[in-house]
């Protein structure tokens, strides 16, 4: 090592004069450190962990301080640091070792996930917040049991307490409160002295958890809250000044100090996988983190996925469940129904609403006892969906071949291009009648307040989410994740056209179905009922009938192991063209045993921000390797890249990492 020339030394600090700095570039071959000079007058300011502007092939660019260092490798003249942003060291060490976790982990750039991580910086409310006193952190008196009504639930918390780091998966009883659960579990560990991070997936379930938490004064970060709010709020985790962060899935980085408690509720919900590069899932993000911060993990939710399956069957998590008598007196009562078209055809009473004879007399039931009836619907709008009512085949549009839906005056109308058919005829059978394939909430709660008169009707879906409703005599039609809560439960949940769901060309629709049913059953009352609209002897009914989430999770599991998808593999999906993803797989250097598979269309709904209209659509490819090489896999496929990078070859590759769509 080499240490400054006299130039560099007369313009640098006398300690400690090189800083090690990682700028914020775009590009994968330059996700690495570069030396920097630290000017006298910056000398003060220049902490690792701050953030920089520093100049890189003739242009400032944003960078963080990593570390300082009194002398370098590099054998050339060194740049001197432009500019100390801010001295408010905002990248600290924990948060710095996740960040790296997670790029290695997804085949990802630092810079990507930094940007994830800290949001932008706002001085008005840094300096603000930096000159005001600071007030003592709330900390609560520890609940009597934590989870104590759940088979090791206390221990848990006990063990969590002492800081042992345990790990958990919670499967919560039908009808449990479970944002009061998480609130006394993080109470219990504040308690302590300890700090708690709680994640869920969207502003709803956000709402309520921040309801239950008010007693511990939480910092909440959720994407609603306009960037100086959220900044500041970010802050006072990075000071010290709150003990409890509550969040949706960017929350996951906040910097805690001294964290005691990670949770993650119903981690098989979507909206926690990250949209942008390196695309990571807020689970493994904060297994990631609770492992390297040894703190407390729990993954609850009403359902399981086989994510958190598989690490209960390695062992490298506990369950906490609750014993079966327990259960079953918390259920409803859970019913399937046969074939919904054979149902509807032997009750003329029940097809003017459209539900099959259980179901109608269920909600006739609840409503004559002035109880609210949650309908649940797969689609919203009024018909998304239509097809010959003789032959049955899908109606599409003749100049596009997009489906058509009904318009005003009768009139069918093109969803894609919005070119009106008034005389469309079916080009099977050449049927002119149509019927809806997918009825969607409006028309359900047409057909319902029809059905069931002096019955008020709310719908929540779309733009219009409603996070409770006032009991009674009511209707509430909802699409799934938009159920609103209800205070003292529901009189009877219907479960409507499951066979739509079901029935999806994608690897998780039956996860997906039974997550949705499971957290729209646990919003009805212990003495209601359910009427799940998909025949009784599929086994994700079976499982919702029981409630049994760790038998259904399990057999998912099994499946996925038996033909070799996630999470008993590690896939990695290549997208691009055919000619770039083809170029990566063939210059990575793979893990032995490593199947390439492909290249196929991108899955349905599946678009690659920036690709371009015109030429040949883009393509993916699957790389398939054991579980022990998922590391391998993504550092070979980073490799890959940056090689690709250094010779400017072909156009960029979007990687991910166990995606959810596969195909």
């Amino acid at each position: 090592m080499t240490a400054p020339g006299p130039a560099e030394a007369a313009q640098a600090a006398v300690e400690l004069p090189i800083a090690r700095v990682l700028p914020l570039l775009q590009v994968s071959h330059l996700d690495r450190e570069f030396d920097y000079l630290v000017p006298p007058e910056l000398d003060e300011q220049a902490r690792p962990g701050v953030r920089v502007r520093v100049r890189f092939s003739g242009r400032l660019v944003d960078g963080y301080l990593l570390e300082r260092l009194p002398r370098t490798e590099h054998e050339g003249r060194l740049a001197p640091l432009q500019r100390v942003v801010s001295p408010l060291p905002v990248l600290t060490p924990p948060v710095l070792r996740l960040v790296t976790e997670v790029a290695a982990r997804y085949a990802g750039t630092r810079a990507d996930v930094l940007r994830l991580a800290i949001p932008p910086r706002h001085a008005r409310v840094e300096k603000t917040l930096l000159e005001q006193e600071p007030a003592a952190p709330t900390v609560p008196e520890a609940p009597a049991a934590a989870l104590g009504e759940y088979t090791h639930g206390a221990q848990f918390a006990a063990a969590a307490v002492a800081g042992r780091s345990p790990r958990a998966v919670w499967q919560a009883l039908p009808g449990e409160d479970w944002a009061a659960r998480l609130a006394e579990l993080a109470a219990t560990v504040v308690a302590s002295g300890r700090t708690a991070l709680l994640i869920v997936p969207d502003q709803a379930d956000l709402d309520r958890l921040a309801a239950a938490c008010a007693d511990l004064d939480p910092a909440v970060l959720a994407a609603g809250l306009g960037p100086s709010a959220r900044y500041r709020r970010w802050l006072l985790a990075l000071l010290g000044r709150t003990r409890v962060v509550l969040g949706t899935r960017s929350a996951a980085f906040a910097p805690l100090p001294d964290l005691g408690l990670v949770a993650l509720w119903d981690d098989g919900d979507e909206s926690l996988v990250e949209p942008r590069a390196p695309y990571p899932h807020t689970r493994e993000v904060l297994a990631l983190r609770a492992h390297q911060e040894g703190a407390a993990l729990v993954l609850g939710g009403f359902a399981r996925t086989p994510e958190s399956q598989a690490l209960v069957e390695a062992g490298w998590a506990a369950e906490i469940t609750a014993p079966r008598e327990l259960v079953r007196s918390r259920s409803p009562r859970i019913a399937g129904t046969a074939d919904s078209d054979v149902a509807l055809a032997r009750d003329p009473l029940a097809r003017s609403a459209r539900l099959p004879a259980a179901a109608f007399a269920a909600a006739r039931e609840a409503l004559d006892a002035e109880r609210p009836v949650l309908v649940q619907v797969p689609r919203r709008g009024y018909a998304p969906a239509l097809s010959c009512e003789r032959c049955r085949t899908p109606a599409r549009c003749r100049r596009c071949h997009g489906p058509l839906e009904q318009a005003d005056r009768g009139v069918l109308r093109c969803r894609w291009c919005a070119h009106e058919d008034s005389g469309y005829r079916c080009p099977a059978c050449g049927g002119t009648t149509m019927r809806a394939v997918i009825v969607g909430t409006m028309r359900t709660a047409e057909e319902l307040g029809r059905a069931f008169p002096g019955a008020a009707v709310t719908v929540s879906g779309g733009e219009t989410v409603h996070a409770d409703v006032p009991a009674g005599r009511r209707i509430v039609v909802a699409t799934p994740g938009a159920e609103p809560v209800v205070e003292g439960g529901y009189g009877a949940a219907l479960l409507l056209d499951g066979w739509l769901l079901l029935g999806r060309a994608d690897l998780r629709a039956a996860e997906e179905t039974f997550r949705r049913w499971m957290n729209a059953t646990a919003l009805v009352a212990a003495d209601g009922a359910v009427v799940c609209g998909a025949d009784a002897g599929i086994r994700a009914v079976q499982a919702l009938i029981r409630w049994d989430a760790a038998g259904f999770a399990a057999a998912e599991l099994a499946e996925r192991a038996e033909v070799g998808f996630p999470p008993a593999t590690h896939l990695a999906a290549l997208d691009g063209a055919e000619a770039d993803i083809r170029a990566v797989a063939d210059t990575a250097t793979l893990p032995d045993g490593a199947e390439v598979l492909g290249p196929v269309d991108l899955p349905p709904g599946v678009r690659i921000p920036g690709a371009p209209d015109e030429g040949p659509p883009p393509q993916r490819l699957l790389v398939r390797v054991a579980r022990r090489d998922g590391r391998a896999l993504a550092r070979a496929l980073f490799l890959a890249q940056v090689g690709r990078s250094l010779r400017r070859e072909g156009n960029p590759v979007r990687i991910q990492i166990d995606p959810l769509r596969i195909g």
